[in-house]
């Protein structure tokens, strides 16, 4: 059986924004900060390079109870042993990629448009990825934000698990929490931080003070 994932802090790797430091150490210190759950995203790295980190990290999160994640390469996934892959509108179709991780794989879509997420309803993916929520220098094909008002809405009308991504840093993860996200997915905001471990914790503690209000 699945097991049940906390997605409240989402890191997504960057080696680039990283300040130089190893994407390892950045990783470590998140989680030791309050990360949840961590997506490994490589662009430029050769597939041998990809598939090492990735069983570097797998090593280092499994003993820590943090799935891993691997963006786009479901080749890579299977090859390290990842818990599962998160997957954008032009990557492989959802259904081929569930066929081939299986059923207990976890497989995260991201939906920039509310007709992407309503398509999305139907299928059994673990979260959808929606965003951007804020603009974003991140991602240069970015689509146009979401904004809060459009994410509340899709949380009052879906019933999958929501990861906002886009912008978000310390300034807006409380905004971003209230609206109705499951988690909040981060990339800047902790990779380039100068403490990643402090920086983690101060958005786990924002997170969790939204939550706090909003169940009052």
């Amino acid at each position: 059986m699945k097991r049940s994932i906390d997605w409240s802090l989402y890191l997504v790797t960057d080696r680039p924004l990283s300040l130089g430091r190893p994407i390892e150490e950045i990783v470590a210190a998140a989680v030791d900060g309050g990360v949840t759950a961590v997506q490994l995203r490589e662009k430029e790295c050769s597939a041998r390079e990809f598939v090492a980190l990735a069983r570097h990290l797998k090593k280092l999160l499994t003993p820590r109870g943090v799935p891993l994640l691997i963006n786009d390469r479901i080749d890579v996934a299977l090859a390290a042993g990842a818990d599962g892959v998160h997957i954008g509108q032009s990557d492989m179709a959802y259904r081929d990629a569930r066929a081939l991780l299986g059923v207990d794989a976890l497989i995260g879509l991201s939906v920039e448009t509310p007709m992407q997420a309503a398509e999305a309803e139907d299928w059994d993916c673990d979260y959808l990825g929606v965003g951007p929520i804020f603009p974003t220098a991140t991602k240069s094909d970015a689509a146009p934000a979401w904004g809060l008002v459009q994410l509340a809405e899709l949380r009052r009308t879906s019933r999958r698990r929501l990861v906002a991504i886009g912008g978000i840093n310390a300034s807006n993860a409380a905004l971003v929490a209230s609206a109705g996200a499951d988690g909040l997915a981060v990339v800047s905001a902790i990779c380039s931080a100068p403490d990643p471990r402090a920086a983690a914790a101060n958005l786990r503690r924002l997170i969790e003070d939204a939550r706090v209000r909003n169940s009052r």
